[in-house]
């Protein structure tokens, strides 16, 4: 990419680019912090008693406000969110979706008539494409740009937003040489028409030139389901599995080296969720899914990739192996909840 086509791109970009700063009550930070902190966090706290905590970034995807985020920054249901615009006005933020299954929120802000970014395609995404990531580096160095290519497809990463966080598997990411760092995480990741194909979401802890971004068109289904439903709608099976390879064939001396073993997690979890989906097409404990519509579940392709692309009411077959015993249920995918 040429560099009057960079700045063309940037300039275009730019204004629809937010930073969203996050702030907590003073007692309820103090409950999480060690004791000889307090006399300096209080030190920090405004009138309201609330101390700024963090910031991260985000992009306009609508002119009436509704903004596009990672579910990461906006986690903290305790916390207040403000987003600051470009031209330094700042709106209260309301969190109108937390993603169950990706990366990805959605805020909300009191105003109209704003600059707006589109939303391109990933799946058209080649190795070697241009991208530019932008976003508030750091919650610090406002209008931060990088310049980078897509290094990789259909990336697969396990990631903690904060240290005592749980571990959360990303499926499915950009990878990209363009500088991620904490601050532009939720900002957007745009080709060289300005169009949005990622959002900014991780950066791998001690290595260099390493970032990922969550497809748009992940978020895109998300944004539709906010316009139209007023909330994120996913479907749910009910079903917790793990999926089978060779080494788990092996260890738990299974009949079959692929598919989604049905099994719970703790004692106290359900195998198959009561009243679900699966319940009701009466998948049990320790059956093997084989199949989802025809197609094979592997390791790389499980239950939930297949879920991503269906919806709430859709009506799936299943193939499944119970004991040496092949049989076909249907089940009618419901909202998770």
């Amino acid at each position: 990419m040429d560099d009057k086509r960079v700045i063309k791109t940037i300039k275009k970009v730019m204004p629809a680019v937010v930073s969203i700063a996050i702030a907590k009550h003073l007692e309820d930070l103090e409950k999480e912090m060690p004791k000889g902190l307090y006399q300096f966090t209080g030190s920090m706290a405004d009138k309201r008693g609330m101390v700024e905590v963090g910031g991260g970034s985000g992009f306009i995807v609508d002119a009436n406000g509704l903004i596009m985020t990672n579910k990461h920054v906006i986690s903290d249901a305790k916390a207040e969110y403000t987003v600051i615009l470009n031209d330094g006005r700042r709106f209260a933020g309301e969190v109108l979706s937390r993603d169950p299954i990706n990366d990805v929120a959605i805020l909300k802000i009191k105003a109209a008539g704003l600059p707006c970014l589109k939303l391109g395609d990933a799946t058209k995404l080649e190795l070697g494409q241009s991208l530019i990531a932008i976003g508030n580096a750091l919650g610090v160095f406002k209008n931060t740009v990088s310049l980078g290519i897509v290094s990789g497809l259909s990336r697969s990463i396990t990631a903690q937003s904060e240290p005592d966080a749980p571990v959360q598997e990303m499926r499915g990411l950009i990878q990209t040489d363009a500088a991620i760092n904490p601050g532009n995480s939720g900002g957007p990741l745009v080709d060289a028409d300005g169009l949005v194909i990622g959002v900014n979401a991780a950066i791998v802890s001690g290595a260099q030139s390493i970032g990922f971004a969550i497809p748009v068109n992940a978020a895109r289904r998300d944004l539709d389901d906010i316009r139209k439903f007023g909330r994120i709608r996913r479907p749910l099976l009910g079903v917790r599995y793990l999926m089978i390879d060779d080494n788990l064939k092996e260890k738990m001396n299974l009949p079959i080296n692929y598919g989604a073993l049905v099994v719970r997690e703790s004692e106290h979890d359900f195998a198959v969720v009561p009243d679900s989906p699966a319940e009701k097409a009466g998948l049990k404990e320790k059956d093997i899914v084989l199949e989802l519509n025809g197609k094979k579940l592997e390791r790389d392709h499980p239950i939930q990739d297949f879920l991503e692309n269906l919806n709430v009411g859709d009506e799936i077959e299943l193939l499944i192996l119970r004991g040496d015993v092949q049989s076909k249920v249907k089940a009618t995918l419901t909202e998770r909840k």
